[in-house]
């Protein structure tokens, strides 16, 4: 049995879309930065782009130092193309079971498509602002 070549049949690569990484510095200040990502190969796994977002934002001179290095751990959905959207400014706090993503699993099945949008905060300030969501402005 033959592999398929891609380069026989370029419209079986692996699907690739642009997102938006919300980088969440602080929820109860409502302080956060999107970053925009073009490409993004969709059967990678979520822990396979952590590792990437954790290598590529500490590069990225156009984000102010406190938001390069911030320790982010986790990644959860924002905002799907077409889908409601929520009124919460920064992440809703509610549906974790369906919207945090699990690190073994693909983009893919985690439910990320073309012009998802995802946050990206530490998991630890998340629990402590769900615990008691106040914000300070």
């Amino acid at each position: 049995m033959k592999l398929l070549d891609q380069k026989e049949f370029p419209h079986m690569a692996a699907e690739e879309v642009t997102i938006t990484v919300r980088l969440i510095r602080s929820f109860e200040h409502r302080n956060f930065k999107p970053v925009v990502y073009h490409g993004v190969n969709l059967d990678q796994t979520v822990k396979e782009f952590i590792g990437f977002l954790k290598q590529d934002i500490p590069l990225r001179m156009s984000l102010p130092p406190p938001f390069r290095n911030y320790t982010y751990d986790k990644l959860k959905i924002i905002h799907q193309a077409h889908k409601s959207k929520t009124n919460e400014l920064v992440l809703s706090l509610e549906d974790d079971d369906k919207l945090l993503l699990k690190e073994d699993s693909t983009l893919k099945a985690a439910g990320i498509a073309g012009e998802t949008e995802i946050a990206f905060f530490c998991e630890e300030d998340y629990e402590k602002y769900k615990a008691n969501p106040i914000s300070s402005w």
